[in-house]
Protein backbone atom coordinates (compact mmCIF):
# COMPACT_ATOMS: atom_id res chain seq x y z
CA UNK A 1 0.00 0.00 0.00
CA UNK A 2 1.15 3.08 -0.93
CA UNK A 3 0.68 5.07 2.74
CA UNK A 4 3.05 2.41 4.23
CA UNK A 5 6.53 3.98 2.38
CA UNK A 6 8.36 6.29 3.79
CA UNK A 7 8.14 10.13 3.27
CA UNK A 8 11.99 10.09 1.66
CA UNK A 9 13.75 10.06 -1.40
CA UNK A 10 13.96 6.63 -1.97
CA UNK A 11 10.21 6.24 -1.69
CA UNK A 12 9.65 9.43 -4.24
CA UNK A 13 12.03 7.43 -6.32
CA UNK A 14 9.94 4.54 -6.32
CA UNK A 15 7.27 6.36 -7.34
CA UNK A 16 8.97 7.64 -10.22
CA UNK A 17 10.17 4.59 -11.41
CA UNK A 18 6.60 3.77 -11.49
CA UNK A 19 5.92 6.43 -13.44
CA UNK A 20 4.07 8.55 -10.92
CA UNK A 21 4.36 11.63 -9.45
CA UNK A 22 3.86 11.34 -5.91
CA UNK A 23 3.87 14.61 -3.34
CA UNK A 24 3.14 14.71 0.71
CA UNK A 25 0.10 16.49 1.91
CA UNK A 26 -0.15 17.48 5.52
CA UNK A 27 -3.61 16.43 6.86
CA UNK A 28 -4.14 19.09 9.05
CA UNK A 29 -2.88 21.90 6.90
CA UNK A 30 -3.52 20.80 3.49
CA UNK A 31 0.00 22.30 1.89
CA UNK A 32 1.58 19.85 -0.31
CA UNK A 33 5.24 19.46 -0.88
CA UNK A 34 7.14 18.42 -3.42
CA UNK A 35 9.52 16.28 -3.13
CA UNK A 36 7.77 14.97 -0.22
CA UNK A 37 8.73 15.13 3.44
CA UNK A 38 7.72 13.48 6.49
CA UNK A 39 6.75 16.93 8.59
CA UNK A 40 4.42 19.65 7.46
CA UNK A 41 6.84 22.61 8.71
CA UNK A 42 4.75 25.49 9.48
CA UNK A 43 2.51 23.37 12.04
CA UNK A 44 5.63 20.37 12.73
CA UNK A 45 3.31 17.90 12.46
CA UNK A 46 3.85 14.52 10.87
CA UNK A 47 0.52 13.71 9.84
CA UNK A 48 1.63 13.81 5.98
CA UNK A 49 -0.60 11.58 3.69
CA UNK A 50 0.74 10.40 -0.21
CA UNK A 51 -1.00 12.11 -2.85
CA UNK A 52 -0.88 11.84 -6.99
CA UNK A 53 -0.12 15.20 -8.53
CA UNK A 54 -1.49 16.16 -12.23
CA UNK A 55 1.75 16.63 -13.07
CA UNK A 56 0.68 19.81 -15.16
CA UNK A 57 2.24 23.43 -14.62
CA UNK A 58 4.12 26.15 -15.96
CA UNK A 59 8.08 27.18 -16.34
CA UNK A 60 8.76 29.44 -13.33
CA UNK A 61 12.77 29.68 -14.38
CA UNK A 62 15.28 28.06 -16.01
CA UNK A 63 18.78 27.73 -17.52
CA UNK A 64 20.48 25.89 -20.44
CA UNK A 65 22.89 23.68 -19.28
CA UNK A 66 26.18 23.21 -21.89
CA UNK A 67 28.79 21.82 -18.97
CA UNK A 68 26.34 19.28 -16.78
CA UNK A 69 27.25 16.43 -14.64
CA UNK A 70 28.44 13.10 -15.62
CA UNK A 71 24.51 11.23 -16.03
CA UNK A 72 23.57 13.96 -18.34
CA UNK A 73 26.70 13.90 -20.37
CA UNK A 74 26.36 10.03 -20.75
CA UNK A 75 22.79 10.75 -21.87
CA UNK A 76 24.65 12.53 -24.80
CA UNK A 77 24.17 16.22 -23.67
CA UNK A 78 27.41 18.42 -23.92
CA UNK A 79 28.61 22.05 -25.32
CA UNK A 80 27.19 21.39 -28.90
CA UNK A 81 23.80 19.90 -27.80
CA UNK A 82 22.83 21.56 -23.96
CA UNK A 83 19.69 20.97 -22.14
CA UNK A 84 17.27 23.23 -20.09
CA UNK A 85 16.80 22.26 -16.62
CA UNK A 86 14.06 24.63 -14.70
CA UNK A 87 11.62 25.24 -11.47
CA UNK A 88 8.40 23.96 -12.44
CA UNK A 89 5.19 25.22 -10.99
CA UNK A 90 2.37 22.80 -10.35
CA UNK A 91 -1.13 23.56 -10.78
CA UNK A 92 -1.65 21.73 -6.85
CA UNK A 93 1.21 24.38 -5.62
CA UNK A 94 4.26 23.31 -5.39
CA UNK A 95 7.64 23.74 -7.43
CA UNK A 96 10.30 21.81 -8.29
CA UNK A 97 13.61 21.40 -10.64
CA UNK A 98 13.33 19.11 -13.71
CA UNK A 99 15.06 18.88 -16.95
CA UNK A 100 12.57 20.63 -19.43
CA UNK A 101 11.98 19.11 -23.06
CA UNK A 102 10.31 20.47 -25.99
CA UNK A 103 11.96 24.15 -25.94
CA UNK A 104 15.51 25.03 -27.87
CA UNK A 105 18.40 24.70 -25.54
CA UNK A 106 20.78 26.40 -28.06
CA UNK A 107 18.19 29.60 -28.19
CA UNK A 108 17.41 30.01 -24.72
CA UNK A 109 15.48 33.60 -25.39
CA UNK A 110 13.17 32.06 -26.68
CA UNK A 111 12.00 30.39 -23.82
CA UNK A 112 9.03 31.78 -22.39
CA UNK A 113 8.68 31.98 -18.30
CA UNK A 114 4.96 31.21 -17.89
CA UNK A 115 5.05 28.15 -20.99
CA UNK A 116 2.38 25.12 -19.84
CA UNK A 117 4.26 22.02 -19.37
CA UNK A 118 2.76 18.69 -18.41
CA UNK A 119 5.27 15.76 -16.33
CA UNK A 120 7.02 13.13 -17.97
CA UNK A 121 9.33 10.50 -17.09
CA UNK A 122 12.82 9.94 -18.85
CA UNK A 123 14.37 6.18 -18.47
CA UNK A 124 18.27 5.71 -18.60
CA UNK A 125 20.34 3.00 -18.09
CA UNK A 126 19.65 -0.90 -18.80
CA UNK A 127 18.74 -3.66 -16.36
CA UNK A 128 20.00 -2.88 -12.55
CA UNK A 129 21.29 0.65 -13.43
CA UNK A 130 18.07 1.82 -15.08
CA UNK A 131 16.35 4.69 -13.46
CA UNK A 132 13.84 6.85 -14.26
CA UNK A 133 14.21 10.57 -14.24
CA UNK A 134 11.69 13.40 -14.05
CA UNK A 135 11.39 15.68 -17.16
CA UNK A 136 8.42 17.80 -17.96
CA UNK A 137 7.41 18.83 -21.59
CA UNK A 138 6.09 21.99 -23.39
CA UNK A 139 2.24 21.02 -23.72
CA UNK A 140 1.25 21.75 -27.69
Amino acid sequence: MDEQRPFNHHSFQQFLNEHRLMGSRSASSGEVFLPPRPLDPSTYREDMEWVELSGEGRLVAYTAVHIGPTAMIEAGYDRKNPYVSGVVELVEGPKISAQILGVDATNPAAIAVGTPLRVTFVDRGKEEEKRTFLAFEVID
